[in-house]
């Protein structure tokens, strides 16, 4: 017989938001989870709200990391409605506007496209479930490798060196007062290296289905091992799942994704998409200086005239565009959809995306090579 005593029902769910904490790497001890559980006999509370202080006074998460914070209580106790948009913060998800004249007769959601092989303009609201597996060996190589081989840039700090363009002269100085005033070695400075932004782009259009799960664990990994990665889909809307994406369990993480993403394997609009992303002022920052990567077969529904504009426009901003197509299955690649060849002029990179691997082994190369 088990004489252990036994937790109330009614802590239960205290206690696990807790144990949520510490999976994500917030430090807990057990005393400020006892803390915890009697500010919240001792409020008697009413509302969310009042947990949520509590916790903060009891569980006390570093100032930092207090968006985290939040996003984890909202999933937690809220559910599906910690997704939806807070009134008063920023539009997250970006409505492309449809230009046609109802001719496309939106599909089933069971019926969106299911091949996955065929582009379509019509919008389907699908939600999606990410399965539970094992991470894959391309992603335990990004997650291991990222902070050493993703690009990077010279900031504007200096920092001492062996050798470099700038004079260090108060090391200098310095070091001729031990030497009597006489200036036996003249000390040098360089830039300090910065990692360089990331524009991850991925379409999550009924054409991609067969690679959006990949594709979303993948950007998963890359947001976990880089801090300045900003990730959207996009296929009748345009939605930035960064935030989601920024909570360290993958299972937690795709399903707040499943969430805020509502067109999966729908339709295909990839320069609307685009021209919504550069016309939103904070959106089209992300994009100035970064290593843009969208991942797209590229099977545009839309004019192609409108991918080609915003294709050049984040060009320009870019320090380097890299297209990654399911298509492009050999090195000798020549695009044959109306939509590459109109974009090929305009990307630095125009190579596979088929697999993580591929996928991987780009993005790993991309810290050993300058803009075009």
């Amino acid at each position: 017989m088990n004489d252990d005593p036994q937790l109330p029902r009614a802590a239960r769910i205290f206690v696990s938001f807790v144990a949520l904490l510490r999976a994500n790497g917030f430090s807990v001890a057990p005393e400020q989870t006892t803390s915890f559980l009697a500010a919240i006999e001792l409020l008697g509370p009413r509302s969310l709200e009042h947990i949520r202080l509590a916790g903060l006074a009891t569980l006390a998460p570093p100032p930092q990391r207090r968006a985290t914070y939040d996003r984890l209580f909202d999933i937690h106790f809220r559910g599906a409605e910690a997704i939806e948009q807070a009134e008063g913060e920023d539009e997250e998800t970006v409505r492309l506007q449809e230009e046609g004249r109802g001719e496309d007769e939106p599909p089933l959601a069971d019926e969106a496209n299911e091949s996955g092989l065929a582009a379509a303009r019509a919008e389907a609201l699908v939600e999606r479930r990410f399965a539970q597996t094992a991470t894959s060996d391309p992603l335990r190589k990004l997650s291991r490798e990222a902070a050493r081989r993703l690009p990077r840039r010279r900031g504007h700090r200096r920092r001492r060196a062996r050798s470099g363009p700038f004079a260090d002269l108060r090391r200098t100085l310095r070091d001729s007062v031990r030497n009597d005033g006489e200036v036996l070695r003249l000390g040098r400075m360089r830039r300090r290296q910065r990692p360089r932004k990331i524009l991850f782009l991925i379409d999550v259009s009924g054409s991609m289905k067969a690679r959006t799960e990949e594709n979303m664990k993948l950007a998963h990994v890359l947001v976990q091992a880089a801090g300045n990665v900003e990730v959207f889909t996009f296929g009748t809307r345009l939605t930035r799942v960064t935030p989601a994406l920024r909570l360290k369990r993958r299972e937690q993480a795709l399903n707040a994704v499943s969430f805020l993403v509502s067109d999966w394997d729908g339709g295909t609009r990839i320069g609307d998409a685009l021209q919504a992303f550069l016309a939103v002022p904070r959106f089209g920052g992300y994009a100035r200086g970064a290593a843009v990567v969208i991942v797209s077969d590229g099977l545009e529904r839309g004019d192609p005239a409108a991918l080609r504009d915003a294709v050049a426009k984040l060009s320009r901003r870019a320090w380097r565009v890299s297209w990654l197509t399911p298509l492009a299955t050999s090195p000798g690649f020549t695009p044959q959809t109306e939509a590459l060849i109109a974009i090929q002029r305009f990307v630095d990179d125009l190579v596979d995306g088929g697999s993580s691997a591929a996928v991987v082994a780009h993005l790993l190369s991309l810290g050993t090579r300058r803009a075009a």
